[in-house]
């Protein structure tokens, strides 16, 4: 039985200031733990209206059924938790479809809290494939299903871009200032990301229109970025099972870290939460850390999903637990992922990378591999292929880290495990991926067709014929000798490839 350290809620918001888009546990770890801090020292105008997007309403219902109260269990080790009481969320919404069936109520008071005076701040933590992006370009996707139902009914839309755009022309309507839109997910220049999609759909709608609604947005709306950083596994019964003995029954509480970080870009026209008082870092520009957790932690999680699941494993503190593994991540975080940073003030990345593996080795989080690998084709862009892009431009590159990541997510996208176990991969571009594979005819053919997905792959990276090979090589491994022969070629070959650059620098 751990020691655990129990916080109960004191305080309970007077009134709902932020808006959020993404009811997930992320979100419940993350940022209305952060918020519960502030109530708890008298902001108590920054109540959270949180909204699931998805076609999931058991989670509100839960939330309603317990007026909102939930609780975060932070894992230090297997022998030490601390079990907070959460009280932030307000209300809970459901704007998703289920059975076919759209549940409208919810919408219309999403609108209205959207429109609302009160509410100063949207927060987002809807995923990559939320914001309707190319992973490659940044630009909106009218094609996708979602979006092109918005322009259709933009007065009752269901993207978060469509939300957004709906909620900002409502306010300008009634001569309400506009809120400040912080996305909280894992993209590069977030903000500035979410900012175009929200003008881009905006624009598309003025035509329909006769409007100068995109206009407006773009001179009067704030788009800070923020980065964000908790690991916040899945709950499942396991998750559940391990609360209960802990004397928690509550079908919404989340397990996580005790580690937790946020740094945003301070850009709050209308007003914020004393979000400093509590650790956050306020900071003019978030690009330096927004990039280095991206390539160091989430390429790191992305190598251990993709390798680890073809190699067998189930989680990441088991996946770290094998020494080649281990050394495939060290070795991708000092000799690729990190060169290519400019990094904060005071920060030694080594001491983080080594902070890194540390976290992902607490072997309380059952942080399942699987879970890291959804949606990759989202994902690559911003935590391997700009870094390698940084890699090729260079003297020395070093890429073949990241060439053995992408073979194993080429292998995996067939929908196979390294237990020969098979399972359907969830991705948005599932059916794409899937198709070029039943359409190659040889590995060459493979490696082509799945960097000529544009969506994913840059072109320039996809043409150059040193990438091209470092995966092809990579792949040529896995399916000869397996997942395990090939990361640990990998790791002895970089050993060597490592002496090699020292030797040259003493020389």
């Amino acid at each position: 039985m751990p020691e655990v350290e129990h916080f109960e809620a004191e305080a309970a918001p007077e009134r709902i200031g932020i808006v959020h888009l993404g009811l997930g546990a992320f979100h419940r770890a993350h940022q209305a733990v952060y918020l519960q801090h502030c109530l708890e020292a008298g902001q108590r105008e920054w109540g959270l209206c949180s909204v699931n997007l998805r076609a999931n309403h058991a989670l509100v219902t839960g939330l309603r059924a317990q007026q909102g109260r939930y609780h975060v269990a932070e894992y230090r080790d297997r022998e030490h938790v601390t079990l907070r009481e959460i009280t932030a969320i307000c209300e809970a919404l459901f704007t998703g479809r289920g059975a076919g069936e759209v549940v409208p109520d919810d919408l219309s008071v999403l609108l209205e809290r959207l429109e609302a005076p009160s509410t100063r701040i949207v927060t987002l933590t809807v995923t990559e494939k939320g914001y309707c992006l190319s992973p490659a370009s940044g630009r909106l996707r009218f094609d996708d299903p979602t979006i092109a139902e918005d322009l259709e009914t933009p007065e009752q839309p269901r993207s978060a871009p469509g939300l957004l755009v709906e909620g900002l022309r409502r306010r300008r309507a009634a001569g309400v200032v506009p809120f400040a839109v912080l996305s909280c997910d894992n993209m590069p220049s977030n903000g500035r990301r979410v900012r175009a999609a929200v003008i881009e759909l905006a624009q598309r709608l003025d035509e329909q229109r006769g409007d100068d609604l995109a206009d407006w947005i773009a001179r009067e709306v704030a788009f800070p970025s923020s980065m964000v950083d908790r690991i916040v596994p899945a709950m499942d019964e396991r998750a559940h099972r391990e609360l209960a003995g802990l004397g928690v029954d509550d079908p919404a509480a989340v397990t996580c870290e005790v580690y937790s970080q946020w740094v945003i870009e301070d850009d709050f026209p209308a007003g914020r939460p004393d979000w400093a008082a509590f650790g956050v870092e306020m900071v003019a520009d978030v690009t330096p850390f927004e990039t280095m957790k991206l390539r160091m932690l989430n390429g790191s999680h992305s190598l251990l999903a993709y390798v680890g699941v073809m190699a067998g494993f189930e989680t990441v503190s088991e996946a770290v637990a094998d020494p080649a593994m281990a050394a495939l991540i060290h070795g991708y975080m000092h000799d690729e992922a990190a060169p290519t940073l400019t990094l904060p003030v005071g920060v030694d990345p080594a001491a983080y990378a080594e902070r890194l593996l540390v976290r992902f080795s607490n072997d309380s989080l059952h942080h399942r591999l699987q879970q890291i690998a959804m949606d990759g084709s989202q994902k690559l862009p911003q935590r391997w292929l700009h870094g390698a892009r940084c890699q090729l431009a260079g003297e020395r590159p070093r890429i073949a880290a990241v060439a053995l990541g992408v073979a194993a997510w080429i292998r995996y996208t067939a929908g196979r495990d390294g237990r020969g176990e098979l399972f359907e991969p969830s991705d948005p571009l599932v059916v794409t991926l899937q198709a070029r594979h039943r359409q190659s005819t040889s590995l060459a053919s493979l490696v082509t067709a799945m960097l000529g997905i544009t969506e994913i792959f840059p072109v320039e990276l996809a043409d150059d014929a040193r990438f091209y090979g470092a995966v092809l090589e990579a792949l040529d491994r896995i399916d000869r000798y397996g997942m395990a022969a090939a990361l640990q070629y990998h790791v002895e070959q970089e050993a060597d490839a490592s002496k090699s650059v020292e030797q040259g620098n003493r020389s």
